[in-house]
């Protein structure tokens, strides 16, 4: 079995290396990579392994973005120290998710799961059923300060998640902007995908608050978003048109 490690902590891909060896002789490591960029790399450049262990957060961001510039049929095993990404990780052909530090016995689980898929040629489209499940657990309402004030906002209401100045807020329906505690990684995951995308690495905007739909360039996308009144572009970056397109699409 040809497994490759894409994990940017070296004590933690050594350690898996060593539990990998303990528990079946018959695994070949192909290589270590640690980022987003080296991975894509060595994609270019080799034949796909059989099976892929991968830490989500990597030296050079979430390494979902791998998944946007390479098409990987690979099964995956992610290993996190962070459980909040489950259901980004079922999205890209996750066998299991593993939490650090890993637990031999978990890990035994999980490889052993990944031979039965194997042995049963399984069709990981599958997994669309435990992403539903998952979605149906988005979060609808969001909590924010307002001077000694506190009010819960529902996720329909909110225009746009942004990050100004390394900090992030919302922009409510009524024109309204609030700083909020969650970062954009994690509010990715907790609103629905059907409602909100992500355009670029600094806004997720809600369907309903779309006004206009530009042509920026050959290959970029402009909005304008209801109530928006900063300085900043809402550009769809270039690597994001298409799915952005097919989200516009539904």
């Amino acid at each position: 079995m040809r497994v490759l490690i894409v994990e940017d902590e070296r004590p933690a891909s050594q350690k898996l290396i060593r539990l990998l060896e303990q528990i079946d002789s018959s695994i070949e490591i192909i290589g270590v990579v640690p980022s987003i960029e080296t991975s894509l790399n060595w994609f270019h450049e080799n034949s796909l392994p059989d099976l892929i262990f991968m830490d989500i957060q990597l030296e050079d961001g979430l390494c979902f973005d791998i998944f946007e510039n390479f098409e990987i049929e690979t099964p995956i095993i992610f290993t996190t120290a962070f459980d909040e990404y489950t259901l980004k990780a079922f999205k890209v052909n996750s066998v299991d998710y593993l939490l650090k530090p890993i637990v031999p016995d978990e890990l035994k689980k999980a490889i052993d799961k990944f031979k039965v898929l194997r042995s049963q040629k399984t069709d990981y489209s599958k997994f669309e059923t435990i992403i539903n499940q998952l979605q149906a657990k988005t979060k609808e309402r969001f909590l924010i300060k307002i001077g000694e004030h506190y009010r819960s906002i529902p996720s329909s209401n909110i225009n746009c998640f942004y990050i100004l100045e390394r900090c992030n807020f919302i922009l409510v329906d009524n024109g309204n902007n609030y700083p909020i505690d969650y970062s954009l990684d994690k509010i990715e995951l907790l609103v629905d995908s059907k409602m909100f995308f992500r355009i670029n690495r600094n806004f997720i905007i809600n369907f309903l608050a779309i006004k206009d739909i530009l042509a920026y360039s050959s290959n970029r996308l402009k909005i304008t978003l209801a109530n928006w009144t900063e300085k900043d572009e809402l550009l769809v970056s270039r690597e994001r048109v298409s799915e952005f397109k097919e989200w516009m699409d539904r």
